[in-house]
């Protein structure tokens, strides 16, 4: 079975690059446009890693971190923060999410 994988981008080439990318690699993507519809498709979904892009409209990737840690049901899945702002990572990992990383945006074959 796949690795499920949701990645919440609000910009729209962002989004079509990591699910090609990620389906080539043999991931089952799932896409969410905005932090709400992130969490909603987690709570559906239970994927096993979410990739999360920090700055969307309405709730954002740190919203969408503090909710995921806050949640039982969720604290569990890994959050990878991507961001074209360096000292991001800093800033979700003082959140106590252990399992939580940074990539560049936008995000090449290489780093995924």
């Amino acid at each position: 079975m796949a690795a499920r994988i949701l990645i919440a981008e609000d910009n729209n080439t962002n989004l079509e690059l990591m699910i090609y990318l990620l389906t080539a690699f043999g991931y089952q993507p799932y896409a969410a446009r905005n932090g709400r519809q992130v969490l909603q498709t987690a709570t559906r979904e239970g994927p096993d890693l979410i990739v999360c892009d920090l700055e969307m409209p309405g709730v954002d990737g740190y919203e969408v971190a503090r909710h995921l840690k806050n949640d039982p049901r969720l604290r569990r899945i890994p959050l990878v923060a991507v961001t074209a702002f360096a000292m991001a990572g800093a800033a979700i990992s003082s959140w106590g999410r252990a399992s939580t990383a940074t990539l560049p945006s936008p995000s090449t074959r290489k780093c995924l």
